[in-house]
């Protein structure tokens, strides 16, 4: 597996970034998307990274127009709305693909090294999509906005949730709590 540390990424300002400003954190790292029904979930995000930054936990949210065109606008019109909209406070990047050919090298890793989601929900988000007339990822690939990745302070992918398993569930600050207990 490549070095996730390593990858470019560009924050929701412009400026270049890597992982590397976060190297000794916890990550979630999360797809979202502005006009989603599970778009309410920034809400949870931002409960999730305040309940659990102080100890160590980075939530990074990369906008992706991949699903229905659920994001469709430009990187500073997402930086308000989840700003404005939600008080969001964590570090926001720049609208990427996350399935595709021309899916980013960071969702590329990550799905590589996690091929498979968990959530107990997993299989009513798939039955709704399909009620709604989509027809849905199969995994590897994400399957809809909000799938989430939980990296390890040294950068080990170590779960991957489905979208309909919110952020501040049981299973996902409990898998917090043990990465952030791991030194």
């Amino acid at each position: 597996m490549r070095d996730l540390f390593s990858l470019p990424l560009t924050r929701n300002d412009g400026s270049v970034s890597t992982l590397t400003d976060y190297r000794g954190k916890v990550l979630l790292i999360v797809n979202v998307a502005s006009k989603c029904g599970l778009t309410p979930q920034y809400d949870a995000l931002e409960k999730t990274y305040a309940r659990f930054r102080d100890a160590g936990l980075e939530v990074l949210a990369f906008p992706a127009n991949d699903f229905a065109g659920q994001e469709p606008g430009s990187n500073e019109e997402i930086a308000q709305f989840c700003r404005g909209t939600f008080g969001t406070s964590f570090p926001l990047f720049s609208k990427i693909a996350v399935v595709g050919p021309s899916k980013h090298p960071l969702y590329a890793a990550l799905i590589d090294a996690l091929p498979h989601s968990e959530g107990a929900g997993k299989q009513g988000m798939i039955d709704g999509l399909v009620r709604f007339g989509v027809t849905p990822n199969q995994e590897p690939e994400l399957m809809w906005n909000f799938e989430k990745f939980l990296l390890g302070r040294d950068g080990t992918p170590l779960a991957r949730f489905s979208p309909d398993t919110l952020p501040d569930s049981p299973a996902i600050t409990g898998a917090i709590e043990r990465a952030l207990r791991d030194r």
